[in-house]
């Protein structure tokens, strides 16, 4: 595949801005890049000018709240997290059967890709529908040529033997042979005050036995971190670091009750900052620019709140100025290398070929984006082109791993709309359920 007539944004090392170059593809990797080269391919796709840049990653999500979207909540309050979880999360993912998993994996997809998202990172909870849903996720990420990595989240919240569950479905996917480098599994868990000492020990035995990664929401509310400290007289993070869960391929998600000192521990590791999530949540502030400067890997992640990666710089973008009071902090460019830069670094630690920049060697993850610039792009100020000027709408086309997924806004070899009629009846009946 030949993509030509392209403008290039690269997100390499070099952040090289190509004005009208082309891009050799092959077997699902970048081959050749460039301003000239010999227009003979078996498939030839003239950009017509549009820009040209990495997929998006989506490092942290929630596949299965998509069927929360709309939804009355009926019955117990939400005046603070821990009842959010446990009267609205707790109560939805107890009722989620394999085909509700399937379908909301569908749809969230499908808007995924139409806001230029390539790659996501899920973490998945259903705990009367254990066994196999991690298949069921892949199915669907599979039908639609999407690049992700799964996990299931162990807690002790139903019971030890839903636990166990949790556990053996990490260690079965984990250890299932898989065909190409498209789908990764990680070993979930849910959060440090849902996980007893001895389900933590045994998930960390079979995870790092499996020499895995692990995926866990950490000191995401204040209740993480009084738990932690009633109980065991120690942070969340610390406690976590006691069992061996933080090493170099582990997704600690929020990290916002977090003292200095487990800050530094967290360069062991990578965070996500979810900011949409944190803010509706009312669960408190993420000190991104602090953990940053300490030189701990920060990823940009949705916590299932949407599907599209431009609003979530946004927030992100406004939310830590508004925090410090302080306008100068949070530049376009540090967004861009938490949400792209830093998001390609932790995807690739998971897969063979780099992903999340253009340049020989790496996945060919592209999204196409037609946007008709009022005033001057290059190199130095695309950043500011992204935060400001592009949006989701704007994202035409999309190729994964070689393939073309969308075309023109399209879909192919799909019936989005018979999809999306099927999942508003299983939405629906999940509510009555609910």
């Amino acid at each position: 595949m030949l993509i030509k007539n392209a403008k290039i944004i690269t997100f390499d090392e070099s952040n090289s801005f190509i004005e009208d170059g082309f891009i050799r593809i092959k077997d699902g990797i970048i081959t050749e890049i460039g301003e000239k080269c010999c227009e003979e391919a078996e498939e030839i796709i003239d950009a017509e000018g549009k820009i040209l840049m990495p997929g998006f990653i989506c490092t942290h999500t929630h596949i299965y709240s998509t069927f929360a979207r709309g939804m009355s909540l009926k019955g117990g309050s939400t005046s603070n997290f821990l009842e959010i979880l446990e009267n609205l999360w707790w109560r939805l993912d107890k009722k989620l059967t394999h085909e509700d998993i399937y379908y909301s994996a569908l749809v969230t997809l499908i808007e995924s890709i139409k806001s230029g998202v390539t790659c996501l990172f899920d973490h998945h909870a259903a705990p009367n529908s254990v066994e196999g849903s991690l298949d069921i996720l892949e199915k669907a990420f599979r039908e639609l040529g999407v690049r992700g990595t799964l996990c299931y989240e162990v807690s002790d919240r139903d019971g030890e033997e839903i636990a166990l569950k949790g556990i053996e479905e990490n260690i079965r996917f984990l250890n299932k042979p898989q065909k190409d480098d498209m789908i990764k599994g990680l070993f979930g868990l849910h959060a440090s005050f849902t996980l007893s000492d001895k389900t933590l020990r045994e998930a960390s035995l079979k995870g790092n036995e499996a020499k895995a990664g692990f995926h866990i929401h950490a000191a995401e509310g204040p209740e993480d971190l009084a738990f932690n400290k009633k109980h065991y007289n120690k942070g969340v993070v610390e406690r976590l670091e006691e069992f061996s869960i933080i090493n170099e391929r582990s997704i600690l998600a929020h990290c916002i009750h977090v003292s200095p000192k487990e800050k530094d521990l967290l360069k062991k590791g990578i965070v996500i900052h979810n900011p949409e999530s944190n803010m509706n949540n009312a669960v408190g502030y993420c000190d991104v620019i602090d953990l940053l400067n300490r030189g701990v890997l920060v990823g940009l992640g949705s916590d299932g709140f949407s599907s599209n990666p431009f609003r979530a710089m946004d927030i992100c973008y406004v939310l830590h100025k508004h925090e410090k009071e302080n306008p100068n902090v949070m530049t376009p460019n540090d967004v861009i290398r938490m949400s792209i830069k830093n998001n390609g670094k932790i995807a690739s630690k998971y897969f063979k070929n780099e992903v999340g920049k253009l340049k020989k060697g790496a996945k060919a993850d592209i999204i196409f984006i037609d946007y008709n610039s009022p005033t001057p792009i290059d190199r130095e100020n695309v950043c500011g082109h992204i935060i400001f000027g592009i949006n989701s709408n704007l994202v035409t086309d999309s190729i994964i791993n070689g393939k073309v997924v969308m075309r023109d806004r399209k879909l192919l070899n799909i019936n989005e709309k018979e999809i999306y009629r099927y999942s508003r009846e299983l939405a629906r009946s999940l509510w009555e359920r609910f």
